[in-house]
């Protein structure tokens, strides 16, 4: 069985965050492993506050676990703190970690930031040139390249810039778009992927979606190939999403 790494917040509510990649790891048929970085008070209504872990027990985490067990892809979803960039980026190195792709969170659904200054930069500077893969949402792609997102033309030229920071390949998330749910893939050239959004409001999308494509990467599909069938797999979650709350819908991974 193929071995997939997480490292992200938790969110209590199994929507997002580790408890959601890992649900999403079990489903592909990929072993989970998971890293802390900061835990939340959260609901399906919003995060009310984000806790990171200490930093000399968030690198101890990630030691004792790479020393006896090697993941064939890894994913960072919400870091907070930009030690914690600095630090996976000397992780990654030092136990030669490969298909990495960074899910940049910055804020969350509800509006709360879940960086603290200084960790845009860090992401940028240290984690994107190791990434094979990075999925900014429409968002947090106008924040990291200081362009207003508003259409495809927009949209292309995010993803040039971004490509620009280093990774192999980005993609940026569309679903804020308001007529069509549309990602724009860009390794030097553009694959987009359009379909009809599903009316409704979900918690996790990116989170799932992140964590679908680090688990096809695990089980050697090419980034195109896995981010294709990643957003097959987040559309069928969203359609059978469900409320176990009063906010935001759950998907069922």
């Amino acid at each position: 069985m193929k071995i997939a790494l997480s490292i992200a917040g938790s969110d209590p509510t199994g929507g997002a965050g580790l408890q959601a990649d890992l649900k999403v790891f079990r489903s592909l048929d990929v072993h989970g492993l998971s890293v802390v970085s900061a835990i939340t008070a959260q609901n399906t209504e919003g995060v009310y506050s984000v806790l990171p872990v200490d930093k000399s027990f968030f690198e101890k985490q990630l030691h004792i676990l790479l020393s006896d067990i090697r993941p064939d892809a890894v994913k960072t979803g919400m870091l907070y703190s930009r030690w914690a960039v600095e630090i996976i980026s000397k992780i990654l190195r030092e136990y030669s970690l490969s298909n990495l792709v960074v899910d940049p969170v910055t804020v969350s659904s509800s509006g709360t930031s879940l960086v603290e200054d200084g960790t845009l930069e860090a992401l940028r500077e240290k984690l994107f040139p190791l990434s094979k893969l990075i999925t900014p949402n429409i968002h947090e792609a106008s924040m990291l390249t200081g362009i207003m997102i508003k259409d495809k033309k927009s949209m292309e030229n995010a993803a040039k810039v971004l490509k620009d920071m280093g990774p192999e390949a980005v993609v940026i998330t569309g679903g804020h778009l308001e007529e069509i749910a549309q990602d724009l893939y860009y390794d030097g050239e553009f694959h987009p992927f359009e379909v009809e959004k599903i009316k409704g409001e979900y918690h996790g999308t990116g989170c799932a979606f992140s964590a679908a494509v680090t688990a096809f990467l695990a089980n050697r599909y090419s980034t195109l190939e896995s981010v294709r069938r990643a957003k097959d797999f987040v559309i069928k979650a969203i359609k059978k999403a469900y409320h176990p709350g009063r906010g935001m819908g759950l998907l069922y991974l």
